[in-house]
């Protein structure tokens, strides 16, 4: 998904060093206490920043801290396929932000392997609203109505997201297909690497992201076997360690599908 800068980036990029300046400053920790969350804080220990701090006040210092690690265990857990935990987590971050919530594309993903479409579908609308030209948003967004009661993939088609701006290889092919004015064969053709028997990193990031859609495109259509065989590709054939690549290998996980013997 295409990442903007929310309340959560603006976090990451300042919480660290603010607690470090406030750490002896918040009488909601003892020294010794602030000293421990920051040193599991920056070695990415973030059960122990969570447990450490669940006694500070509201309005602490230490809010920062807490709830950047409250998003980054919730990233952790979903990349885990611990979904209902990841969602837990989530749910606590935009609690304590609230304005972040049309932001959180990463709790409408899990909304879909929860099997709780009609929050994904909302989800996914509200975060149009802060993200408006991101055909995976749209995607993402089909998958879940397709889903939710009284959904379908023609009613999901009709109401389809419109995207026009989305220039990433190869996301307006993926959109023509899921409008059902496109086909698989033209998603595969914008993503042909060049017949110079050296796959790029640039090469194999567009056959992840086409692979994982069209994984996605089989499964709302029905097609399990189809989707199955698309998302071995996106997770193990041509893996990313990006958040979507990462989740291609969560869907593979979630859905019984291993690598093909001797691949990674």
């Amino acid at each position: 998904m295409t990442r903007i800068l929310s309340l959560i980036g603006l976090l990451l990029l300042t919480a660290c060093s603010q607690a470090e300046n406030d750490a002896l400053s918040d009488d909601a920790l003892s020294e010794e206490a602030a000293a421990k969350v920051m040193a599991a804080y920056q070695a990415e220990e973030y059960d122990t920043v969570i447990d450490l701090t669940a006694a500070i006040s509201e309005g602490s210092r230490w809010d920062r801290v807490r709830t950047l690690s409250l998003q980054r265990r919730g990233e952790e857990r979903f990349f885990e396929g611990k979904i209902d935990e990841s969602i837990a987590d989530f749910d606590a971050v935009i609690a304590r932000v609230p304005e972040q919530d049309p932001h959180h594309w990463q709790r409408g993903l899990c909304y879909y392997y929860a099997e709780e479409y009609q929050k994904g579908k909302a989800q996914f609308e509200r975060h149009q609203e802060v993200n408006s030209q991101d055909v995976e948003n749209a995607v993402w967004h089909f998958i879940c109505s397709v889903r939710a009661p009284g959904g379908s993939v023609a009613s999901a088609q009709e109401n389809l997201i419109p995207i026009q701006r989305d220039s990433r290889v190869p996301m307006a092919e993926i959109h023509q297909l899921f409008s059902g004015a496109g086909s698989v064969e033209d998603v595969l053709a914008a993503v042909k690497p060049n017949n110079d028997n050296a796959l790029s990193e640039t090469e194999r990031n567009h056959l992840c992201y086409a692979h994982l859609y069209l994984a996605l495109w089989y499964e709302a259509i029905g097609e399990q076997e189809k989707s199955n065989e698309h998302i071995q590709k996106a997770a193990y054939q041509y893996p990313m360690d990006h958040y979507m690549g990462k989740t291609a290998l969560v869907h593979a996980k979630l859905r019984g599908v291993k690598p093909k013997s001797g691949a990674n």
